[in-house]
């Protein structure tokens, strides 16, 4: 990891893993009854919950955090850890939980301070998880768009660096940053299928958000898919802002409460540099309900995988597109589709 414009997700995941060992792949899980009971060939998981942190949210903002603060002390990353020299700016960002974590922690590796903007939905666990890396919460009245303009706002006022996961411009060093770690999900996923000999996956269902992951996997698994394919975001009803974002070729804002049972979808404008992947990989939108989004769950944990709404979204639009003719027409769905979704973060202890 160093300051240079860009890195391979090979050299990104490399560093992750000399900060801690805990970096390592996660698993994949080959899920046959699952598969059988949905009509298909083959579900395929991700398990980001065994990611070190409980998410995947660890990779792109440790490691957009960190560059960060290269950028800003004219050091490579790794004389930066050596050093952790004081007077670092703080890091900020805006969270629904697990970014704020993730960008804390890269505080922490470097000797540096961390402030995150919590918006009054999230729960008290999760920013008590965020204070144990050393970070400060600022809580934030309203949505999870509101602490984002906080946030910002923030930054603009001392010695600080924002390490948003979202943005307006599709340019954003630090937010490609964010992404460019999310990608070492689809490299190890890429790695692990090949290896186990599985039949390369038909249709990728995952969770949007803002959109970062999303496009993160369909830039790194674009063209490896079998046919037909597709990249489908799944949304919660709610806070669907992806599917127009999408439509219009650029970020509309949502408008609303967002509430949903999938906190880590709260959101309300989509980032820029996310629908841009997206578009340029035909990503098709789908929305959920808060029924399907539990029921998904409780078909996890008829499989021993206890999760959340946020992190069962998309199976549950997996589900919700094969009980649907018109998503089973358009997404070439059937008996011989294989899977692939990703559990992106585990469930936690109130």
């Amino acid at each position: 990891m160093n300051s240079s414009p860009s890195l391979s997700v090979d050299a990104i995941a490399a560093e992750l893993r000399r900060l801690d060992p805990a970096y390592s792949p996660t698993p994949l899980l080959n899920l046959p009854a699952l598969a059988n009971r949905l009509g298909v060939a083959q579900v395929l998981a991700k398990d980001e919950g065994r990611r070190t942190l409980g998410s995947f949210k660890s990779l792109g903002g440790t490691y957009a955090g960190l560059r960060a603060l290269a950028r800003a002390s004219g050091m490579q990353v790794a004389d930066l850890l050596g050093t952790r020299p004081k007077g670092q700016p703080t890091l900020i960002c805006a969270s629904d939980g697990n970014h704020g974590l993730a960008v804390a922690a890269a505080a922490r590796f470097a000797g540096a301070t961390a402030r995150v903007f919590l918006h009054e939905g999230v729960p008290h666990a999760r920013a008590r998880r965020i204070e144990n890396q050393g970070a400060e919460i600022v809580w934030v009245l309203g949505t999870y768009d509101d602490a984002v303009d906080a946030a910002a706002a923030a930054a603009c006022q001392g010695p600080s660096i924002l390490v948003a996961d979202t943005t307006d411009d599709p340019n954003d060093p630090i937010v490609c940053d964010v992404m460019a770690g999310y990608g070492v999900a689809a490299a190890e996923i890429q790695n692990q299928v090949d290896f186990a000999r599985h039949g390369r996956p038909t249709h990728v269902f995952i969770q949007a958000g803002v959109g970062g992951l999303a496009a993160a996997v369909a830039e790194g698994l674009s063209g490896w898919l079998s046919p037909p394919g597709h990249f489908v975001s799944v949304e919660p009803e709610s806070a669907a802002c992806v599917a127009p974002a999408l439509a219009a070729g650029r970020p509309i804002q949502v408008e609303g409460d967002l509430r949903t049972s999938a906190e880590m979808l709260s959101c309300g404008r989509a980032s820029a540099p996310a629908i841009a992947v997206l578009r340029r990989h035909g990503a098709r939108p789908i929305t959920v309900s808060e029924a399907e989004l539990v029921d998904a769950v409780r078909l996890l944990s008829a499989y021993d995988l206890a999760t959340t709404t946020s992190s069962a979204a998309g199976l549950a639009g997996a589900m919700a597109a094969l009980a649907r003719p018109s998503h089973t027409s358009d997404l070439g769905l059937d008996g011989r589709s294989r899977i692939l979704v990703l559990l992106t973060e585990r469930a936690l202890d109130a």
